[in-house]
């Protein structure tokens, strides 16, 4: 099996690489407003407010990707979609959910991990829908560019094989294993199909 002690180090260090940039922003902007509190402009105010909402965003994500779920816990469509519209505010990625409303947040747990992955392979940004039909779980991304890095993805759909890709992984690309040891723990497969700018996951 995937080292665990390692595995839990990589997400720390995951979670604290994307937390410093916003988190910084934030200290920066609260010591220029004692440095100088009469001359604060709402466009300082707004930058704080934002990195503050990016922060927050984030770490509600990693909370439920990265966090443990119980079987029986749910949740509501509504707060998993507000999570990623909160996260990818301003960015170069869109998002949209189309499911029932009531949730297993396990499966909540799963969709963000396989956004976090397909995220890594749309360097400029897209869109990705997020779907659940008679067949079960959709995720379909479109972008202008792709990468698809065969060390990352393939251990995706060959369960067999996930650790030998995953031996050597990047904090930057945990999700990856993540995802595989949840899906598989789910007993779900993962089918991929990739297109011309377009990634279709099945889970």
């Amino acid at each position: 099996m995937l080292d665990p002690i390692r595995l839990s180090s990589l997400v720390a260090s995951r979670i604290c690489h994307d937390l410093i940039s916003p988190i910084g922003a934030i200290g920066n902007g609260v010591e220029l407003m004692m440095m100088d509190s009469a001359s604060t402009s709402p466009q300082e105010m707004a930058l704080i407010m934002e990195s503050a909402g990016h922060a927050n965003a984030r770490i509600r994500l990693f909370r439920v990707a990265f966090g443990l779920c119980g079987p029986d816990q749910r949740m509501a469509r509504g707060e998993a979609a507000a999570i990623l519209q909160d996260c990818t505010e301003g960015g170069r990625l869109s998002v949209t959910w189309d499911s029932p409303q009531d949730l297993a947040r396990r499966d909540v747990k799963l969709m963000f991990l396989a956004l976090m992955c397909l995220e890594t392979a749309m360097i400029q940004g897209g869109t990705v829908q997020i779907s659940y039909d008679a067949q079960g779980w959709r995720i379909a991304a479109n972008a202008p560019r792709l990468r698809r890095d065969a060390a990352l993805w393939d251990g995706l759909s060959d369960p067999a094989q996930a650790e030998a890709f995953y031996t050597d992984v990047a904090a930057g690309h945990v999700h990856f294993p993540l995802l595989a040891l949840e899906a598989a723990r789910q007993h779900r497969a993962i089918a991929q199909t990739w297109d011309d700018g377009a990634i279709t996951l099945r889970l």
